[in-house]
């Protein structure tokens, strides 16, 4: 998957109002460190079921926000679930909660931005819910809005936007 170049600094001044940006919780886990796309969502807690249903569906360049709750007590995505999210053409996955499998995860063509790293995994109960607007971070992330993040952070749009060139 070929993700367009740029730098979030440069998106926001091309689009002052337009773009807003999240309170900077996240650090960057994937291999690709700038990422953009629709979003896509979960909801849930301390659950990975209907994140592991969705990376198998396909991404079409979309980028999954997981409103994890900032649970801090286990990781919602893990190597297998990133490995599924690359093969279907995720362009990238937020998540508002944590991950692991950390080592193998920044080798993945994927953009990743979560909380931090925990090496316990979650339950499987096919608890939560997707396509929900979920907040966190001071925003709100709706299904079909545009996310743009890189290691400066995350900002999100209404629209898809124009790329500085």
């Amino acid at each position: 998957m070929n993700l367009p170049a740029f730098v979030l600094p440069d998106l926001f001044d091309a689009n002052d109002g337009v773009i807003v940006a999240a309170e900077p919780l996240f650090g960057g886990y994937g291999g690709i460190s700038a990422f953009c796309g629709p979003i896509r969502t979960i909801k849930c807690f301390e659950d990975n079921s209907l994140i592991a249903q969705r990376v198998r569906e396909p991404g079409e360049g979309a980028v999954l926000v997981v409103d994890g709750g900032g649970s801090m007590r286990c990781a919602l995505l893990g190597d297998n679930l990133a490995a599924a999210a690359v093969e279907n053409g995720w362009s990238g996955v937020v998540i508002y909660g944590c991950l692991r499998d950390v080592d193998e995860i920044a080798d993945m063509a994927l953009g990743i931005q979560a909380l931090a790293p925990h090496p316990q995994k979650s339950v499987k109960r096919d608890t939560g819910e997707r396509d929900v607007a979920v907040r966190f971070a001071g925003l709100t992330f709706a299904p079909d809005a545009w996310l743009y993040a890189d290691a400066n952070g995350i900002g999100v749009s209404p629209v898809e936007l124009t790329l500085p060139s």
